[in-house]
């Protein structure tokens, strides 16, 4: 495993989460621990209700939870600027807003500076980056499902955060449409200094995608942790594949 704690980006500590049901406690989380490095793609599987994206949810800081969660060391309670979070749902964009506007919001809302040009070099650097600089005058309505990811993806990262959260981001794309956008997406994380945690059911995109690859187990716990070594880009030919495949199967059959 990575050991440079000089790069540690974030560290969760014995974290755990319940839930009151029709007046029961249920734990959803029952005590994680796991640190994450700058320039990991961290890719999370699991079968489903495992708590996947309450995991995620915790990180962001949109739950209440016991344990410790640090970003940079320093301890998070509450959402924040360093951790953006992207969902599968395609409305993830302000419908009234055009792409441009819906990348320069939280910007200026988060940098408190509300510069024209500042904005607009902002808004016009990163569609470029995901090659939607042409549809910045349009609204979400008049862009496919597809386009849709890419505006959210531009967003997060103009936001400069530390950590990306995606929740199945791609689970309602097409698959021709899916696997362009896995591509982008690999490609920005290597232009750009962030870490990602990235929830998927596909055990082919966490190995095409991931640097590193957990399981959780159906009780709330991290079941396998392993560094992803296959030679990028990753495809079902690539030496390993087939006894990574195997490993991960194996770990998901519960």
């Amino acid at each position: 495993m990575i050991s440079d704690k000089s790069s540690e980006v974030l560290r969760v500590e014995k974290l755990k989460k319940s839930y009151i049901v029709q007046g029961d406690q249920v734990e959803i989380i029952k005590g994680i621990d796991l640190t994450l490095y700058k320039n990991e793609f961290l890719c999370i599987l699991g079968p489903s209700g495992c708590g996947k994206s309450t995991f995620l949810r915790c990180i962001a800081g949109f739950e209440i939870y016991n344990g410790n969660i640090y970003v940079d060391r320093k301890i998070v309670k509450e959402p924040g600027p360093d951790r953006v979070m992207m969902f599968q749902d395609f409305n993830q964009l302000f419908p009234w807003k055009t792409v441009e506007q819906n990348i320069q919001y939280p910007v200026k809302i988060y940098t408190k500076n509300k510069d024209k040009k500042f904005l607009q070099d902002i808004s016009n650097r990163f569609l470029s980056m995901v090659g939607l600089l042409e549809y910045r005058k349009f609204y979400p309505h008049q862009l496919s499902g597809g386009m849709k990811q890419r505006v959210a993806i531009a967003k997060a990262l103009a936001m400069k955060p530390k950590i990306i959260l995606m929740d199945e981001p791609f689970a309602s794309l097409d698959a021709i449409t899916r696997r362009n956008i896995q591509k982008e997406l690999l490609k920005l994380f290597n232009q750009e200094d962030i870490a990602v945690i990235f929830v998927t059911h596909n055990i082919q995109e966490a190995l095409v995608l991931g640097t590193r690859i957990i399981v959780m187990s159906s009780g709330g716990n991290i079941k396998l942790n392993i560094l992803n070594s296959l030679t990028k880009p990753v495809t079902p030919a690539t030496d390993g594949y087939g006894e990574l495949w195997n490993i991960f199967i194996k770990a998901l059959d519960v």
